[in-house]
């Protein structure tokens, strides 16, 4: 019975010891070996598995590409409704669309971008405005 607590004592500590020890491998002898389940002297390994290292997700820009019909009143209401933009944030990226012939106007995850960019252009159609946008990797 001692023996069993001896153990049971040694295996808890051991526990302890591997979640908060930054060491990869953990060795310890067994405390009493005059039991016949126990390991007869021989060391015991336990090692403890290095967590995976995790990237962060690729980014995805949605950009708005310039066209000759749709009006810019369209574009800036675009801007406030689906990136949620002030009126002068709205109004500067639009003119750099107009200008520059695409503006970059949000950087999410891929799913989300590829979900912007298909709910503006199904809202351009229904409106019956060729506006085009689209999620392209941020490099």
């Amino acid at each position: 019975m001692q023996t069993r607590l001896t153990e049971f004592s040694n295996l808890t500590a051991m526990k302890t010891s591997m979640t908060h020890s930054p060491l990869h491998r953990i060795q310890a002898q067994a405390a009493d070996h005059s039991d016949e389940g126990d390991t007869h002297g021989q060391a015991l390994t336990l090692v403890e598995t290095a967590k995976p290292e995790l990237k962060q997700p690729r980014r995805y820009q949605v950009v708005i590409l310039n066209d000759d019909y749709t009006p810019m009143e369209f574009v800036i209401e675009v801007l406030l409704r689906f990136f949620g933009l002030n009126a002068d944030a709205a109004t500067q990226l639009m003119l750099k669309v107009h200008h520059q012939g695409r503006a970059g106007v949000g950087n999410y995850s891929r799913d989300v971008a590829e979900t912007k960019a298909t709910m503006v252009v199904e809202y351009a159609q229904q409106h019956e405005h060729p506006l085009l946008c689209q999620a392209e990797p941020v490099l």
